[in-house]
């Protein structure tokens, strides 16, 4: 099997990163992690990167330039598909049209429903029943690409916004793999 680099965003705790991270380990996996962009210097999921030897680089995205230095990086590591995993910025337009390959994201819902922040306080206001998490292909408009899966599970009455993010980030963690060998097993 022929493994693409992949870079993975994020923005704090990074246990999806671990997670792909442990999992790109496995020759049959379809990305090897090449590259860790955070647009938080304080971010937890840092550590992994360190811990694995991972090249990892923090941006400053009031800075007019960083979508540049990101490109010139990307190409430089060969990325051939970004990971979005937690990473707490929308990217551009412009970005998106320049990378010219495979971005996607996760997202703690069940697109299309509940797209953007706050999440789960909607959940439980809008009291639904169920809901999961959604691993989509990254377009223009936000939490809106093609679905590539998702993972789904039941609302109990005792649930708040603690219980929903531990229950969803548990299916993330399925998710997301499932997400890369769908798209990879396409080519």
């Amino acid at each position: 099997m022929v493994k693409r680099n992949s870079c993975v965003f994020i923005s704090g705790k990074g246990s999806n990163l671990k997670n792909l991270i442990i999992k790109s380990r496995d020759s049959s996996f379809p990305i090897n992690i090449k590259l860790v962009i955070s647009n938080d210097p304080n971010a937890y999921g840092l550590r992994y990167a360190k811990q694995f030897s991972i090249p990892y680089y923090i941006i400053d995205t009031k800075s007019e330039k960083y979508e540049n230095f990101l490109l010139v990086k990307l190409k430089e590591y060969k990325i051939s598909i970004i990971c979005l995993a937690g990473f707490m910025k929308i990217i551009s337009k412009k970005f998106i049209k320049n990378f010219n390959k495979k971005i996607i994201n996760i997202h703690p819902s069940l697109l299309p429903k509940f797209k953007g922040l706050n999440t789960y306080s909607r959940i439980l206001k809008n009291r639904e029943k169920i809901s999961g998490c959604t691993v989509h292909y990254v377009n223009e408009k936000l939490d809106n690409g093609r679905i590539i899966c998702n993972k789904k599970f039941s609302i109990e009455d005792t649930d708040d916004q603690k219980t929903l993010k531990i229950k969803t980030q548990k299916l993330e963690h399925f998710a997301f793999p499932q997400a890369l060998i769908r798209v990879f097993n396409k080519n």
